[in-house]
């Protein structure tokens, strides 16, 4: 075996010696594909780059991905490390502790607060989408942080640090922030005054200054949806419906 390749793989022993019984099993019965993808080559590398999850395992949003294993409660660090281009990127190892648990982290494990957290989301504001202001089946709603994990951290004991969500609006969402200039800057301020934190009092839109009116077709108005969508195509419909508003306030 050649030097290099022994070095390589005493740090791996070593870092596995770190692990103990209790946290790799842990760390083992997550089985989700992309958090346990993570995890793995965690435990047999001990980091995983933003770099290797798009090449080797196909995922481009490494924020994401990063999400799905701290909400198991697994404590993820974010560095920086060279690319195979040099480049500077991101890269996952576990952090110290490595799982979570309540009295370090109250929503590291998001998933097993999640039912409490909505049940007192709801019981204040209604099973109702933040963004597109659209009543639905309360199964449906799904809750986010306001300010992202990924620049806020966890939340204090205050159920207005999240917001409830429809699946197209928390899709929608976490393109748009892992896509801003915030994303890397990581100004908690300039998210509170984002749109996507609070779209009932806002500044900009992801960084620009923009003002953004969600219109949700509902019932027998879908109908009216798909013969606007047929007539014109979504882009131009949309361009249709601010022109009607803009009409509508002149000529008033």
């Amino acid at each position: 075996m050649r030097s290099s390749e022994a070095n390589g793989l005493q740090t791996i022993r070593n870092f596995n010696m770190k692990l103990t019984k209790k946290e790799l099993d842990k760390l083992n019965s997550i089985k989700d594909k992309r958090p346990s993808t993570v995890i793995q080559h965690i435990i047999k590398y001990g980091y995983i780059t933003t770099e290797e999850l798009s090449t080797k395992y196909g995922y481009e949003h490494a924020p994401r991905a990063a999400r799905d294993v701290r909400e198991r409660g697994v404590n993820l660090v974010t560095y920086r490390v060279k690319a195979s281009d040099g480049r500077s990127i991101a890269a996952y190892k576990f952090g110290t502790p490595v799982i979570f648990d309540n009295k370090v982290s109250k929503v590291a494990g998001r998933s097993a607060l999640s039912s409490a957290l909505k049940k007192s989301l709801v019981d204040k504001y209604g099973p109702v989408c933040f963004v597109y202001l659209q009543p639905m089946e309360e199964r449906l709603l799904q809750i986010d942080h306001r300010v992202p994990y990924e620049i806020g951290g966890e939340c204090a004991d205050n159920i207005d640090c999240y917001m409830l969500l429809s699946p197209s609006a928390n899709r929608a969402k976490s393109w748009t922030c892992e896509h801003c200039i915030n994303w890397t800057v990581k100004d908690i301020e300039f998210c509170k005054n984002c749109f996507w934190a609070y779209p009932d009092n806002y500044s900009h839109v992801a960084g620009k200054e923009m003002r953004q009116i969600v219109v949700t077709f509902t019932d027998d108005e879908i109908e009216d949806y798909n013969r606007l969508i047929g007539l014109v195509g979504i882009d131009e419909a949309e361009k249709t419906i601010k022109d009607l508003i803009s009409n509508f306030i002149k000529e008033k």
